[in-house]
């Protein structure tokens, strides 16, 4: 029997009454012959994995902009924390993991330079507005690929544009990742803060401290178990009084890191950078990269300037600001 044909039977057999199987996706946006090796998830994955955007994320702040210590998380070991929560989730409640997998690897792909400031800016500039969701979608359906993108199955993009806010996958795989995705960034950005001088453990109230522990793996544990216990017979939830803890503590983490006034005069500098290079190339269009050049006439300037910008990593656009902004040593 091959490694496919093992996995599906797997799927038949070991998976829950609610876990989405393979062979009942919607499919691609585009016919593509089956690998005779892997199934439609594990290809998503494989596709994902090896895409320009999913490397961009190494060098794509999570919450410090430009740290100078090695063991700030980036959006990329953001993006690995989520698969590994999600996947532990979905082994435990019996779900697909690869579907999972996917669409967890996947969920951040459109994520712009500097964060959620870099989010706030482009959102104020744009027509129509920018969420992050949604440009993973873009980046997955049309801009991957020179522009042909990477034709995900349906689910593994239901599951990246579903999964923030109060927005709900229609897998209960998909609404996994929105979990796994609030538990890592909530549980490693107080970690980062910590390091950063911005927090004390000890900042942490106690209420919250009692319910979902007092350190970085006991509140990982606390959260995902309290996950896992919800079962699969509805909705993905955390079970009381797990669910409302960590959404007190994520409250928490707004008034004090993402919201503080360190957070919020680096707002105004991503701002002005980002608000300066938008000026520059709709100045210039013929500066824009040729995959994105060739969609203007389709998706219009302001569109393929936005889909640079948010590409751009961090260090790229600081540099890009640098070469265009800041005047040069003359010498003969």
């Amino acid at each position: 029997m091959s490694a496919k044909a093992t996995v599906l039977l797997l799927e038949e057999t070991q998976l829950c009454e609610k876990a989405f199987k393979t062979v009942n996706t919607k499919g691609r946006l585009r016919f593509t012959e089956p690998c005779p090796v892997r199934t439609e998830f594990q290809r998503d994955r494989d596709r994902i994995t090896h895409s320009k955007s999913f490397r961009r994320l190494m060098h794509k702040m999570q919450v410090f902009i430009d740290p100078k210590d090695d063991h700030y998380r980036t959006r990329l070991t953001h993006t690995l924390e989520v698969v590994q929560i999600a996947r532990t989730m979905a082994r435990a409640l019996r779900l697909n993991e690869d579907l999972t997998e996917a669409a967890a690897l996947g969920h951040d792909l459109g994520h712009t330079p500097f964060g959620h400031s870099g989010e706030r800016a482009l959102n104020d500039i744009i027509s129509g507005g920018f969420r992050h969701y949604e440009q993973s979608l873009r980046v997955v359906d049309v801009l991957e690929n020179d522009g042909d993108g990477l034709n995900l199955t349906a689910e593994v993009r239901d599951g990246i544009l579903n999964h923030s806010g109060k927005l709900k996958a229609a897998t209960l795989e998909g609404q996994l990742v929105k979990f796994a995705d609030r538990i890592a960034y909530i549980n490693h950005d107080i970690d980062d803060a910590c390091r950063g001088g911005i927090l004390k453990v000890g900042d942490i109230p106690k209420e919250l401290s009692n319910i979902l522990g007092n350190n970085h793996s006991n509140r990982i544990t606390a959260m995902v178990s309290a996950v896992i216990a919800g079962g699969t017979d509805g909705d993905i939830n955390m079970i009381e009084p797990y669910g409302s803890a960590m959404m007190e503590l994520r409250a928490f983490m707004f008034e004090r890191v993402y919201t503080s006034p360190l957070a919020k005069s680096e707002d105004s500098k991503v701002a002005l950078l980002i608000e300066y290079l938008f000026e520059h190339y709709k100045k210039h269009p013929e500066l824009l990269p040729p995959e994105n050049k060739k969609m203007i006439e389709t998706d219009g300037l302001d569109r393929c300037i936005c889909d640079h910008i948010a590409a751009m990593t961090d260090r790229y656009a600081i540099a890009t600001f640098e070469e265009i902004y800041m005047p040069k040593v003359w010498s003969v």
